[in-house]
């Protein structure tokens, strides 16, 4: 398809390179950062010289036949390098920088050989779709052919094994992100092995070229894919994970809003609504909002009417959690309704302040939330401000 695959691979790593720029420009001293923007930039840059009009090009423009060739080559033997030091900081430890640098050491080892192979080789004739198997029995380009591969092969390798059985050992997101990268790496391997293999049958005269054109270049789209998803996967997923249940949570407080809403209103306690913000903000905005109309319904708590109901839900449920968000969701409708009234009743004399360091956390706010619509208790004290009737009935 005269490329099609590569240029979709480059444009799928390299959105992920633009997913990362905004954190990689807020913390460029990050090694793991970098090392990231490294393997998709690469990643990218392998798929984009081994288009063929791209080789084309730039055999055109440099005026040396196949000198696409070892860019491209080296540009692979550079990404084989790189995601091996991501998994490698990715673990950490106590030799993570030292480990690091023995990588990069042995492939820009590799880089020199592929230099230096194509320096004394002849390549004459262009060959854009397949130089492995047309020169695999040319000195020095064949051993420069072998050399990326199997660099390539061993790396892919490494990143596939140690991905793998690390995520055997952690969980969530991050688990998902190595699986997918593991795997990614092996269809990585169904890059090199085929070339191998058409290598070789060069070697015993016998045409694979077909293998290497067509087999080689489908892995490599499938490795970049499942590549790019495995390394964004770990970063992406804790916050897309913190903006639904931000957005969960949102939704599940408006009942305690909403009996709220009126007094809010009332005394301009209500912050004023953000507008295209996100999830958090949205959240914040909406727990101020309650945590203000509550710290005024301070004075209009019961304490009594929260014993008794705590005691009855306790009964009834069996449930402490939901006794303490069923007591303090009666609290609060019985002091809406009470704070409305005029002739309202304060709480009992040396008493007011006995809610104070006792509102409720924000995860049992949402159990309050629930309660307010759920539980018939609450109903019965909202019915019965200031009497017993209501909840000894319930």
């Amino acid at each position: 398809m005269n490329g099609l695959i590569n240029y979709v691979s480059c444009g799928l790593l390299w959105l992920g390179l633009l997913v990362k720029a905004p954190d990689l420009i807020r913390h460029w001293r990050d090694p793991y950062l970098r090392v990231i923007c490294v393997v998709l930039g690469l990643a990218g840059t392998c798929f984009f010289l081994g288009a063929p009009p791209t080789v084309g090009a730039v055999n055109h423009l440099s005026g040396v036949p196949n000198l696409a060739a070892p860019l491209t080559y080296a540009s692979i033997t550079a990404y084989s390098a790189s995601s091996q030091v991501l998994i490698v900081y990715w673990r950490g430890g106590p030799h993570v920088h030292r480990t690091a640098r023995r990588w990069i050491v042995g492939y820009a080892i590799v880089l020199v050989g592929i230099a230096a192979m194509f320096v004394l080789g002849d390549t004459p004739v262009e060959r854009r779709t397949d130089l492995d198997t047309y020169y695999a029995t040319t000195p020095f380009t064949a051993e420069m052919i072998v050399l990326y591969l199997a660099g390539h092969l061993a790396a892919v390798s490494v990143t596939a094994v140690s991905s793998l059985r690390w995520a055997r050992r952690v969980h969530g997101w991050l688990r998902a992100g190595l699986v997918i990268l593991g795997v990614g790496s092996l269809c990585g391997a169904g890059y090199s092995l085929p070339k191998l293999a058409a290598v070789v049958a060069r070697w015993c005269g016998l045409d694979w070229s077909w293998v290497s054109t067509t087999v080689s270049p489908a892995a490599a789209g499938v490795s970049a894919l499942l590549t790019v998803i495995g390394v964004l996967i770990p970063l992406t997923g804790p916050r897309l994970t913190q903006r639904w249940r931000a957005r969960r949570t949102f939704a599940r407080l408006e009942p305690l809003e909403r009996e709220l809403d009126e007094l809010l209103t009332r005394r301009a306690l209500r912050l004023p609504r953000p507008r295209w913000s996100s999830a958090a903000t949205r959240l914040v905005w909406r727990q101020t909002s309650i945590h203000n109309a509550l710290g005024h319904l301070n004075a209009f708590f019961d304490r009594g009417l929260y014993e008794r109901t705590l005691e009855t839900a306790a009964r009834a449920t069996n449930d402490p959690e939901w006794a303490e968000a069923t007591a303090w969701a009666a609290v609060i409708a019985a002091a809406a309704v009470e704070e409305r009234d005029p002739g309202h009743r304060l709480a009992p004399v040396g008493e007011p302040d006995w809610f104070a360091d006792r509102n409720p956390a924000p995860a049992l706010l949402v159990r309050v939330a629930d309660a307010l619509v759920l539980s018939p208790l609450v109903a019965a004290a909202r019915l019965h401000v200031g009497t017993t009737e209501g909840i000894t009935r319930a």
